[in-house]
C-alpha cells in the first residue's frame, strides 16, 4: 500500500491539506516516535506547522512485554493511562503490577522526551489545532493515550492522523469522542507493517535529524513568537 514511511507521509500530508484548515502557528504536528516522526515530517511541511513529539508507551503484560495490557502518556506531569480491561481480566493481572509498569514506562517516557527535545520546552498546544501522527495504528491503545493527553492541554482541536488503520479502530475512537483520520482502512488488518514495502526500524538519530530539520525550517518549537 505504501512504499515506505516517507511516501506515506507525503500522501497523508496531501490528504490533511484538504481536511485540516489550520496553518502555520495555528497548528502543531506531534509525532509519535520513532516511525511516526518520519511520517510527520512532510505533514508538518504541508501545514507549515511546528513539529514536536509526544511519547506514549505500551504497558506490557507480565512475562510478555510485547503483549499490551494498556498504554501510558504524560500530560503536563499527569499520567494518562488507558487499560485493556479484557486483557487484564483474562491474564488476571494484579493491580500492583499495573502500578509498577506505569511507573517504569513513565520513567522511560521522560527519558525519551529529554533525548528528543535536548533541553527545549515542548510546543504549547493551547488554542491550536494539534495533529498527532503515527505510521499506523492497530488497536490504537498508545495513540489513544497520546490523544487524550493532548486533549487535556486546551487545544482548539486534537486529531490523530495515520496512513492506515483498521475500520474497527476508527469506530472505537468515534465512540470515545476522539478524532481519527486514516488514509486507508483495510480489513482484515493484521499488523501495520504489512501495508509497507519498507518498514524497517527507525533509530533515535533519525528522529533527532527530523526534529532538527524542522527547527531549521520553522524556527525553535517553543511556541508563538
Amino acid at each position: 500500500m505504501f512504499q515506505d514511511r516517507q511516501e506515506a507521509g507525503r500522501l497523508l500530508g496531501e490528504f490533511l491539506r484538504r481536511v485540516v484548515p489550520a496553518r502555520g502557528e495555528d497548528a502543531v504536528v506531534l509525532a509519535i516516535p520513532r516511525g511516526g516522526a518520519i511520517v510527520a515530517q512532510p505533514v508538518a511541511e504541508v501545514l507549515q506547522a511546528p513539529l514536536d513529539v509526544i511519547v506514549p508507551r505500551k504497558l506490557g503484560a507480565p512475562d510478555n512485554p510485547e503483549l499490551a495490557i494498556g498504554a501510558l502518556a504524560v500530560s503536563e506531569g499527569v499520567d494518562i493511562t488507558v487499560l485493556d480491561e479484557d486483557s487484564l481480566a483474562w491474564l488476571r493481572v494484579p493491580p500492583g503490577y499495573v502500578a509498577a509498569e506505569v511507573e517504569r514506562q513513565r520513567r522511560e517516557i521522560l527519558r525519551r522526551e529529554e533525548v528528543y527535545r535536548q533541553g527545549r520546552p515542548p510546543v504549547p498546544l493551547g488554542g491550536r489545532t494539534v495533529v498527532v501522527v503515527d505510521d499506523g495504528v492497530a488497536t490504537g491503545l498508545t495513540a489513544r493515550a497520546a490523544l487524550i493527553a493532548v486533549s487535556r492541554q486546551g487545544p482548539k482541536e486534537a486529531v490523530l492522523a495515520v496512513p492506515v488503520a483498521p475500520p474497527e479502530t476508527l469506530r472505537e475512537f468515534a465512540r470515545l469522542g476522539l478524532k481519527l483520520l486514516a488514509l486507508e482502512t483495510p480489513s482484515p488488518f493484521g499488523a501495520v507493517g504489512r501495508f509497507y514495502g519498507d518498514f524497517r526500524p527507525v533509530e533515535d538519530d533519525e528522529v533527532l535529524a527530523v526534529l532538527s530539520a524542522a527547527r531549521g525550517s520553522s524556527g525553535p518549537p517553543s511556541g508563538r513568537p
